[in-house]
């Protein structure tokens, strides 16, 4: 367990530490209103994690350690957005129909929610 604690956090590490590279680079050289970053870095960790299940998937390429590496160390700290993404396609290649639907759209009003009501909470104190 102690091995598979040191291999996600350090994948956990790369990925956060390329989520802010990637990020700080194109805040600096584009201006815009959009956050170009966060969605550019939520694209690609969906296309990274994609590659590496897939590759998972395929066979022997690759072993359990470098699996969890890549996929819920560096795609987990580079955005969890992937993982977001991954279970939906999960959801649908399963024909969950209902609970595929209800996801996204959940996850996306609740979580809104949640900021709004943490920002309120702290601006009552």
């Amino acid at each position: 367990m102690v091995k598979s604690l040191l291999i996600v956090g350090f994948g956990g590490f790369v990925g956060t530490v390329f989520r802010f590279l990637i990020s700080r680079y194109i805040q600096v050289n584009y201006v815009s209103v959009f956050p170009w970053g966060t969605f550019l870095v939520n694209i690609f960790g969906s296309l990274l994690i994609g590659i590496f299940f897939g590759l998972s998937e395929k066979g022997n390429i690759l072993t359990p350690e470098w699996r969890i590496f890549l996929t819920v160390g560096i795609c987990g700290g580079f955005t969890t957005f992937s993982s977001f993404a991954d279970d939906a396609f999960i959801l649908l290649q399963n024909k969950e129909w209902l609970r595929f639907a209800g996801y996204p759209t959940f996850s996306f009003f609740l979580g809104l929610s949640a900021v709004f009501i943490g920002r309120t909470l702290i601006k009552l104190i």
